[in-house]
């Protein structure tokens, strides 16, 4: 009999031994990040963006953080100028997760082997959100402003952000010029519109988000923006109304999970969610257009002649032509006005 309650001890002790080695298995696997189909994630994501989509990328996290895979996951975050956020990252802050306005800051970090090549090779081509530039005005449009040459009218003054810092400033100034070919101006004719827009401008922050605080505090006649900063400005209580001019552009809107992400499974997680419906959902409800097909239609209107950047020629070469800080035509006119380019 004591030989049987031995056995049974032993037994016991090894079925114990198992079942404590399996959950310490478990715990392990979720703190690194599992990757198996529904597996909790946790640790910390590096979530760096440009400046206008926080309050949207923060209602993300939240419900992210609703799901079994994102339940514990936390974020630190960082928004600024696109251009600037981009820089940033090649010099080493800390990021796994990344967004900016527009592709040519993703391909710099392409460049510092930062993000993969194919980054854009998916459905969606790389992009998260999409938007158009619209005029922003004080409430009832006192000044009458619906086209592109009603920004030419004597004395008006004209807010948009610095174009060699800002994502947004950078597709405000093919939005402008853009607009001109498309009406059928030669390149010249477009250009020259820029330098006499250019003349109107009083204030170039260096982000989307400063430059329409500065709108909302009182300055300018008209704010050149993303659709989706207009929206979050009238969802705040903002005493403004916002115009869609016929001619404009697509604004596409890039992400990608770093090559040196130090938490890829989370931040891989994180990017699957906000390319869902229920992520896209989100960013619609924040003023974004979203990229997938059936989410919000009807709430965003078409511009009747309504372009993306592949019609001026692609960004390398508009970055090149007109974004250079040494050559490039936006220097020049910069410059001309006394706003630094460098």
């Amino acid at each position: 009999m004591r030989i049987g309650r031995k056995r049974l001890v032993l037994t016991i002790g090894l079925v114990l031994t198992i079942a404590l080695a399996a959950c310490s298995s478990s715990k392990s696997s979720g703190a690194t990040g599992a990757t198996g189909s529904g597996a909790a994630l946790s640790g910390n994501v590096d979530l760096v963006a440009y400046s206008t989509p926080q309050e949207a990328y923060q209602a993300l996290e939240k419900a992210f953080n609703k799901t079994a895979v994102g339940k514990d996951v936390k974020f630190t975050e960082s928004y600024g100028a696109s251009g600037d956020q981009s820089r940033a990252v090649v010099a080493g802050q800390a990021a796994d997760y990344v967004a900016f306005s527009l592709a040519p800051d993703m391909d710099r970090l392409v460049k510092a082997n930062l993000v993969a090549p194919d980054w854009s090779a998916n459905d969606t081509k790389g992009m998260v959100t999409d938007s158009v530039v619209v005029f922003v005005t004080r409430k009832g449009n006192p000044k009458h402003i619906k086209t592109w040459d009603d920004l030419l009218q004597p004395g008006l003054q004209v807010v948009t952000p610095n174009p060699f810092t800002s994502g947004g400033a950078r597709w405000n100034v093919m939005a402008g010029y853009g607009a001109q070919i498309v009406q059928g101006k030669t390149p010249d004719q477009a250009f020259q519109y820029l330098s006499d827009l250019f003349k109107h401008v009083v204030v170039q922050d260096d982000s989307a988000r400063k430059s329409l605080q500065t709108f909302t505090g009182g300055k300018g006649d008209v704010l050149l923006a993303y659709e989706n900063e207009a929206i979050f400005a009238q969802s705040k209580g903002e005493d403004i109304d916002y115009t869609i001019p016929d001619q404009t552009i697509l604004i596409e809107n890039p992400l990608a999970v770093t090559a040196n992400a130090k938490n890829p499974a989370a931040a891989k997680a994180f990017k699957d969610f906000v390319l869902s419906k229920d992520g896209q959902q989100i960013f619609a409800d924040n003023g974004y257009r979203p990229v997938l097909k059936g989410i919000a239609d009807g709430k965003f209107p078409t511009p009747k002649q309504l372009f993306d950047i592949s019609k001026l020629g692609g960004w390398p070469q508009i970055n090149t032509e007109f974004f250079d800080p040494k050559n490039g035509k936006l220097a020049s006119v910069e410059q001309s006005i006394g706003v630094s380019v460098g």
